[in-house]
């Protein structure tokens, strides 16, 4: 790919002081079109088990089912790293003009951390707690970001991601009463609703979020679904101090620019995780699976 920039230095300037971006239109049709077909054969897949099924690399599940799932309702919550298993989703998260922009922002030499694909189905109550990214997958320094890749429209009614701008420059425990718990206490709850903003957008727009960057979502009050493709890249010189919370097949793939022999270390004061063996954060943060 060209890597060539893409994003204006607008839109750089934007990223860096808020936390966050939206790109519009960032993924084209057709290949959004290729990803859904993937998506309705793991659903047809999903009729198939009662329980949170498959398994990545690390022995947990890869396909998570919120409590009450039927074959008849199907309640699939999330795919882990569907790149490890899937072409179409390599080409969006390696080979696109999103990866050129993830370069813009934090590049020019960039990693494949892992991805997932979550979902919101109506009347599925799967909610997402105020966290911080870098909580889970602490690295030597802190150019890392998450892309949103919206598969379907994304309105509050259907419960869109919420981000708190300029909040990428604080720092918040993510423990409670000594135990990794993934999300922040929820005393600061009143005021990240009230500094939120709600991230609607369009199927095929991207959101860029800094690794710092306050963020969490609702339920689905809708009667439409809302999928949502993410992805975690860091610099090539930002190196982990844990194994990932959510380890690929890929992990650490250089997807552009050049290897870094040396690690960049940045200043900076930050929690280490405990392991936990929950198949996804949802659990971690207290959310029942199907069983």
């Amino acid at each position: 790919m060209d890597t060539k920039s893409i994003l204006s230095p607008a839109e750089i300037q934007h990223f860096h002081k808020h936390g966050y971006l939206i790109r519009k239109s960032a993924v084209e049709e057709d290949l959004l079109v290729e990803l859904d077909k993937e998506f309705d054969q793991w659903m047809e897949l999903c009729r198939m088990h009662d329980t949170n099924f498959g398994t990545t690399v690390d022995g947990k599940a890869r396909f998570d089912l919120e409590a009450g799932h039927t074959r008849d309702n199907p309640k699939l919550r999330r795919v882990a790293n569907p790149a490890d298993i899937s072409e179409k989703f390599q080409k969006v998260l390696w080979d696109s003009p999103v990866t050129d922009m993830v370069a813009d922002l934090i590049g020019p030499s960039i990693r494949f951390h892992h991805c997932k694909l979550n979902t919101k189905f109506p009347g599925m109550e799967t909610v997402v707690y105020y966290h911080q990214d870098h909580s889970y997958d602490p690295h030597t320094n802190d150019d890392m970001l998450a892309i949103f890749v919206m598969l379907d429209d994304s309105t509050v009614e259907n419960g869109c991601l919420r981000i708190v701008p300029g909040s990428h420059r604080d720092r918040y425990s993510h423990f409670k009463d000594g135990e990794y718990v993934g999300a922040i206490d929820a005393k600061y709850n009143q005021q990240f609703d009230r500094n939120s903003v709600p991230i609607t957008a369009d199927r095929g727009d991207v959101c860029f979020m800094h690794t710092w960057a306050v963020h969490g979502s609702q339920s689905n009050q809708s009667d439409l679904a809302r999928r949502l493709l993410i992805c975690d890249y860091t610099a090539a010189d930002a190196y982990p101090l844990l194994p990932p919370a959510l380890p690929s097949k890929y992990t650490g793939k250089l997807v552009r620019g050049e290897p870094s022999r040396t690690a960049r270390l940045r200043e900076d004061e930050i929690e280490i995780r405990t392991p936990y063996a929950h198949d996804s954060f949802f659990g971690v943060q207290g959310q029942p699976s199907a069983t």
